[in-house]
């Protein structure tokens, strides 16, 4: 879950100045329903050779 939300901070949410929390909530909503409706970044993220435990 970290590593997605690095991934949002990075690419969606980088640069953006929120001055209310609303603002804040609501772009941070928008990015997360982005993510959410497309499976291919939470997969690739998931499947990175840094991200995998070997058990």
């Amino acid at each position: 879950m970290e590593n997605v939300w690095d991934y949002l901070r990075g690419d969606k949410l980088s640069g953006l100045v929120c001055h209310t929390y609303e603002t804040m909530r609501d772009a941070s909503k928008e990015a997360w329903n982005f993510i959410a409706n497309d499976a291919a970044p939470i997969a690739s993220i998931g499947t990175r050779d840094w991200a995998c435990v070997d058990l």
